[in-house]
């Protein structure tokens, strides 16, 4: 129990009355203690003082052997104190009772116990009651001064006394000192209580006063004279509540007060909201202005940007003059960047509304970067830079996440170094860091040797709309907007970025990005095994590129021999030394009037010769290569591209191809461009030129295209005949595409028909809105010529295949959203899902059986990560639900409805599956 518990009543009586009596028995104990000690000490001293002068008594009669003297001593000693003496007796050498007082039964207690001879002294033995008292009886041969010898010793005195009445002058000491002790503890008692009155009630008052205040009864008033301080302490009480009392006063007056003056700060307040929810209003309806006209500049925007970059494409295919597929070159270059500058604006202002959704889905880190540095080396080459690219090999092939806004980063920080760097290098460096469970950290750095950044510069750098230079004679273009994007996409991603930059030196702007592990390959790994060991031939000027292509090559345990100056290649190439692969800088010597000659020795010493250039036009020396053994990349040089290229003809793996490392090549025949497909399509647009520009690339890719300018006209035009895919512009006047897909859905004989929306709108609630409301699938402007190829290579492969009740289990526009639109990626992730769903029915039925809850949740826990990317979200968001409850503490046998209902799910799962798949083969195999 706390010590607070106690009242200061007990704790006056218990510090009163615990030091007198513990101080009361102390003394006590202590006096008795000694008195009886002492009484104790004067008894043995009197049978000492007796015993040891009878014994010189005794010695003339042990002489004499006078026994009746010897009497008559003991006997006058026992007369003399017989109060204190019992029995005297005396006894010889050998122990045997020579002369007594008188009888005694209990004389044994008295004979010693050990030899005589043992007894060199007065012994003392206290037995029960009694007092033993021997003492040695010595002739007088005997020397005092030194220790008796046993023939000096001729007997010994034992003495018996009674020691009753000492005991019982002790225990009268112990009951004076207790009486003593008592009558002190009694006066304590009466004293301490005198003072508990005079100082507990007092205090009690006083409790109950402050109680009183505390309720609120200011009034109360202490009346009773007290002594001493506690006087002091009840005026200080009654002050307070006095004080108390008045403060009371002044805060109810105040509180009135205020309480009037809150009534009309409330009207005014109220007054305000209705201003505020007013100017809210206007500022979400200014913005929703804001948002639309966003959207609609975009498509305005966008689609003539459609017809102007689809017809450029289209016009470089024809038989053109070198000057005229510049000036094609730079319209559509032009054309992007106006483009670039649409969508950073559309970016930003996604980003500032918070409704830019970020991705994580499987990708190639590799593709990404690759594809982001392929746009940006002409205008690298332009400016006669070394654009190099860096990337960790450990980093794994295959990784979750947003690879269109990642490539967006590394593309704005490298046009950024690009643009801001008029000689030199730019460096795009990706490391490995640290990895946390399924996350993997990855750095990359975008380095130059370009202008530089002053300090007074580096503040608004990344703040949209302004630049480091905003002068009106400023030298460098640009919206501002690429590094404040970067920013906001490199936070939302979960990452940070930064720069670091000295004027007239060059900067290093740097972002770290999470990434998880996929646990799909998005393509098959390359055995770079067969790689080891081979010598490989590296001519390359540039030093950076050199470095790290050679550091590439190494780390595949590849033999490099690397040059640096024309001179030494051809020095090489006389050697006539072989080599498994020859790597050439072609730049350096294109122009050059010897350059068949170093190809041909090149391709003597080497049966795989790789040339990289920097984007130019190489169609003499494309002629001058060997098919299926030689071939161009352009710079900058991705390891994994490379190391691609040395494997496989054409830098890609085929169906059951052998990689060039472990095979001789083989002369294949000359394959003929694709055939069209056979089949008829619907292509809906408004605007003339883009549907000029869709029909021209349609008729390329099949054989029979139909074009219409208006909903009404589709509408039309489906209920006449029959198509195989429909492209729907989604902005139309009258009926818009959205609303003429409704009524072709509703009646004719397209209501299965794959339509594909085509729009200029590029935000993900848009495409969403458009898959939801009976779209198959979604198609960006400007037109890009490859998506298009694959979207309808996929949909006329599809067909009219109706929807299945079993079919609805798997969505495969989701399948290929969360595959990155790759079909093959999203065809071997369901192909995989199918193969996992037999043992995960039969593993759920039995932990189901067992009521086994650990059982359960692993294997629902691995159906839930299986199904995350094949398209199957009723599945994934049932195993959702289960694997919640079960983590919650749920049973198997309480979840049974749901996991019943579960297994049902993956019955149609595996049978959609089936169905899927052989529709999705089967037309490839018929082409074969």
């Amino acid at each position: 129990m706390k010590t607070t518990n106690y009242s200061l009543r007990s704790w006056v009586l218990l510090l009163a009355l615990a030091p007198t009596i513990l101080v009361g028995l102390l003394l006590g104990s202590y006096f008795t203690f000694t008195r009886i000690h002492d009484l104790e000490e004067t008894l043995v001293n009197q049978a000492i003082d007796i015993a040891e002068p009878l014994a010189l008594a005794t010695e003339p009669g042990f002489s004499s052997a006078d026994r009746t003297q010897i009497k008559h001593i003991i006997t006058a000693a026992q007369q003399k104190k017989s109060t204190l003496i019992k029995a005297i007796a005396v006894f010889t050498a050998q122990n045997i009772n020579h002369v007594t007082t008188s009888y005694h039964r209990e004389f044994e207690l008295m004979r010693l116990k050990g030899p005589v001879s043992t007894l060199k002294q007065t012994q003392i033995e206290h037995i029960g009651n009694a007092l033993i008292v021997r003492t040695p009886v010595l002739s007088h041969e005997h020397d005092f001064s030194e220790a008796p010898k046993p023939e000096h010793i001729l007997g010994y005195v034992s003495m018996h006394l009674n020691k009753e009445h000492i005991m019982l002058a002790q225990h009268r000491s112990a009951v004076a000192a207790f009486i003593i002790v008592l009558l002190g503890v009694q006066l304590n008692l009466f004293f301490s209580f005198k003072l508990v009155r005079s100082v507990t009630r007092p205090i009690s008052q006083m409790v109950d006063q402050v109680a009183r205040i505390r309720k609120g009864e200011l009034d109360a008033r202490i009346d009773e004279e007290l002594i001493g301080e506690l006087n002091s302490l009840k005026l200080g009480i009654n002050d307070m509540a006095m004080s108390l009392y008045d403060y009371h006063q002044e805060m109810q007056n105040s509180i009135d007060q205020a309480t009037s003056d809150l009534r009309q700060t409330i009207e005014q307040i109220e007054i305000q909201n209705v201003e505020l929810d007013i100017a809210k209003r206007k500022a979400e309806t200014a913005s929703q202005i804001k948002t639309d006209f966003l959207a609609n500049m975009s498509h305005e925007l966008r689609t003539p940007l459609n017809g102007i970059i689809g017809f450029t494409r289209q016009l470089q295919k024809t038989q053109l003059h070198r000057s005229q597929r510049d000036y094609l070159r730079t319209i559509e270059n032009s054309a992007r960047n106006l483009l670039t500058i649409i969508n950073d604006i559309l970016d930003l202002s996604k980003l500032e509304a918070d409704k830019m959704t970020i991705e994580h889905l499987p990708f190639s880190l590799y593709e990404c970067v690759e594809q982001a540095v392929d746009l940006l080396s002409p205008a690298a080459v332009d400016k006669r830079l070394e654009l190099v690219v860096e990337m960790d090999p450990s980093i794994p092939e295959s990784l979750c996440g947003d690879s269109m806004r990642i490539g967006q980063v590394i593309s704005n920080l490298v046009a950024n170094a690009i643009k801001f760097t008029d000689d030199g290098v730019v460096k795009v460096t990706l490391k490995a860091m640290n990895q946390e469970g399924e996350k993997l950290y990855i750095r990359g750095e975008i380095k130059d040797s370009g202008i530089g950044i002053s300090t007074s510069q580096q503040e608004q750098l990344f703040q949209a709309f302004n630049q480091a230079d905003s002068s009106i004679t400023r030298r460098y273009g640009g919206t501002g907007l690429g590094l404040a994007i970067c920013k906001r996409l490199v936070s939302k991603m979960g990452g940070q970025i930064g720069f670091s930059s000295t004027p007239r030196v060059g900067s290093t702007f740097w972002f770290s990005l999470p990434l998880t592990s996929s646990p799909y390959a998005i393509k098959d790994l390359m055995p770079a095994e067969l790689l080891s060991g081979k010598r490989v031939l590296l001519y390359q000027p540039l030093d950076q590129t050199r470095q790290v292509m050679a550091a590439a090559l190494a780390h595949y345990q590849l033999q490099v021999s690397a040059f640096t100056q024309p001179s030494q290649l051809e020095q090489q190439l006389n050697q006539e030394q072989s080599f498994d692969y020859a790597i050439l800088a072609v730049d350096e010597f294109y122009d050059s009037l010897r350059a068949g000659e170093l190809l041909t020795r090149a391709q003597a010493i080497s049966p795989r010769l790789i040339l990289t250039h920097h984007n130019q036009d190489l169609s003499e020396i494309e002629g001058m290569l060997r098919r299926d053994q030689d071939c161009l990349m352009s710079l900058p040089v991705i390891h994994k591209q490379l190391i691609a290229n040395m494997l496989y003809p054409g830098g890609q793996p085929a169906e059951s191809s052998v990689p060039l490392a472990s095979a001789e090549p083989v002369e294949q025949a000359y394959v003929m461009s694709e055939p069209k497909a056979q089949g008829r399509v619907l292509a809906v647009d408004d605007n003339p030129s883009n549907l000029k520009l869709i029909k021209t690339l349609l008729e390329e890719l099949v054989t029979e295209v139909v074009t219409v300018s208006s909903g009404n006209l589709a509408i039309r035009e489906c209920r006449q005949r029959e198509f195989d895919v429909i492209f729907m512009d989604i902005q139309m006047p009258g009926i818009d595409g959205l609303s003429a897909t409704r009524v072709i859905r509703s009646v004719g004989q397209n209501r299965t028909t794959p339509i594909i929306a085509v729009t200029a709108h590029t935000l993900a609630e848009e495409k969403h809105k458009y898959l939801g409301s009976g779209m198959d699938d979604y198609l960006a402007k400007p037109i890009d010529e490859p998506a298009l190829r694959s979207t309808l290579a996929h949909w006329m492969a599809k067909g009219h295949s109706d929807q299945k009740p079993a079919q609805l289990a798997i969505d495969w526009t989701l399948a290929l959203a969360q595959a990155n639109n790759d079909p093959a990626l999203a065809q071997d992730m369901v192909r995989m899902l199918a193969d996992s769903l037999p043992s995960a029915h039969q593993d759920i039925e039995a932990a189901l059986s067992s009521n086994d809850t650990q059982a359960g949740l692993q294997s629902v826990h691995k159906l839930h990560g299986a199904s995350c990317y094949a398209g199957v979200a009723p599945l994934q968001r049932q195993c959702a639900d289960v694997e919640t409850a079960l983590k919650q503490g749920q049973t198997p046998e309480d979840l049974e409805p749901e996991l019943l209902e579960l297994l049902d799910e993956i019955i149609k799962v595996e049978s959609a599956a089936a169905e899927l798949l052989e529709s999705l083969t089967l037309p490839s195999d018929s082409g074969q």
